[in-house]
């Protein structure tokens, strides 16, 4: 039986990736990336030349079956997305529930993982979370910002640049003006900044400086 390696990759700042990451990275016969263009800087960068294959969410169900019988000859895999841990908001899942299921051993290593600073920075409560991910684009958004609205905990939410003011417009809707927002952009990179206040002050901040860069908003629950 071979194994599958879960990688996690820096999220920005090439130095936050483990030794171990790099051993592993090295040491098995194929890694499986999301984009091999971004994944092949990154290999580059630290010189490692293992064989690398196309793994993303457009075909991640038809190779899924061929991954498997390769693991089960004896191959070793590891698997990486573009940043961060791979699973979270990536491709990952069906194949580690697949090695699951085939009694494939799953190795995942610890490390980067962007909504774990984001959500440290925001100075809101962090012993209880709930990570949401993307929020739907349209059909079911508006229910699911309705249930959220009754949340207590700490929510934490992904988002594109050019979909973070009408995210927070929503915010305000769904959650009130005065619910406290933490947004956090470009987390480890050259124009990281996080910045912090009610929802109707973040917004009117994004509103008038258009955001760049990989952005995670943290959203204080509702008072109990």
């Amino acid at each position: 039986m071979g194994k599958l390696y879960i990688v996690p990759t820096p999220i920005g700042n090439l130095k936050d990736i483990t030794l171990r990451a790099l051993e592993i990275l090295k040491e098995v016969d194929l890694i499986l990336a999301e984009d091999t263009r971004t994944s092949g800087k990154l290999l580059k960068h630290f010189e490692i030349s293992t064989h690398m294959q196309s793994h993303h969410m457009h075909n991640e169900h038809k190779t899924i079956e061929n991954l498997i019988n390769k693991l089960k000859s004896g191959t070793t895999v590891a698997l990486i997305s573009d940043a961060g841990t791979p699973a979270i908001s990536d491709p990952g899942f069906l194949l580690t529930r697949a090695c699951i299921e085939n009694d494939i051993e799953v190795d995942c290593l610890p490390g980067a993982t962007a909504f774990v600073p984001a959500l440290v920075n925001s100075g809101l409560p962090n012993d209880k979370f709930v990570f949401e991910g993307f929020l739907p684009v349209k059909k079911g958004r508006q229910t699911r910002l309705q249930l959220l609205a009754e949340e207590t905990r700490t929510i934490i939410f992904y988002e594109s640049p050019h979909k973070l003011v009408k995210t927070l417009a929503h915010f305000c809707e769904f959650f009130g003006e005065d619910r406290q927002v933490s947004v956090s952009r470009e987390l480890t990179k050259l124009y990281e900044e996080t910045i912090r206040g009610t929802a109707k002050e973040v917004l009117e901040y994004y509103t008038n400086r258009p955001p760049k860069g990989e952005i995670v908003i943290c959203v204080s629950g509702k008072n109990k």
